[in-house]
């Protein structure tokens, strides 16, 4: 699924590792054989095939970053705006919490492992895509010099790495996807 943060997060981890790899998109409405067959890992994506057999990504997302997440997804899908609000609050507290981690981490350097793109940089930096399609649609900004100038300049830095620009999708297309499948639940909550 192209606009997956999960899947975009094992593409970035590839590109930076420098393995070759096919990718195979699909159609999660109407899931392959292949993937319908691999039980173990619950039809999900994203899905290693490796010496043929389904390999799922385990690592564990640091505990922030899902809260990170959550509070994004509640701030762009409240219902009322009392929602919204609230969302957006805690999502500009994960804001202050990662911009902390990044200061401690990085040290001073370009990533939060320092000089070179680490595990955090990839799972953020799957994201880095749907906040600025939340920005283009709601005109949220997560990162800027005014609430977290490190993260602004880590993005734009993270953002302009060849292994980023090749695999990250095209933002223009994520925005009609995400009006899409808010146009799909919708009419499904009307139908109920």
């Amino acid at each position: 699924m192209w606009a997956s943060p999960f899947v975009l997060r094992v593409k970035l981890a590839l590109g930076f590792k420098g393995l070759s790899y096919k990718y195979v998109e699909e159609n999660l409405r109407n899931k392959s054989d292949l993937l319908l067959e691999s039980k173990p890992v619950h039809k999900k994506v994203p899905m290693l095939i490796h010496n043929g057999k389904p390999v799922c990504e385990s690592q564990i997302i640091v505990q922030y970053l899902g809260e990170f997440l959550a509070s994004w997804l509640k701030d762009g899908r409240g219902k009322t705006e009392e929602e919204k609000a609230e969302g957006a609050k805690e999502t500009f507290a994960a804001v202050e919490t990662l911009e902390g981690a990044f200061k401690e981490c990085s040290k001073g350097k370009f990533f939060f492992g320092g000089d070179n793109v680490g595990y955090l940089d990839i799972v953020l930096g799957a994201l880095v895509a749907w906040m600025c399609t939340a920005e283009v649609r709601h005109g949220i900004k997560f990162f800027d010099a005014s609430r977290s100038p490190l993260l602004e300049k880590w993005v734009d830095r993270f953002g302009r790495l060849d292994e980023v620009v090749a695999i990250l999708p095209d933002i223009d297309r994520l925005v009609v996807h995400a009006k899409m499948r808010e146009a799909e639940v919708a009419a499904a909550a009307s139908n109920k």
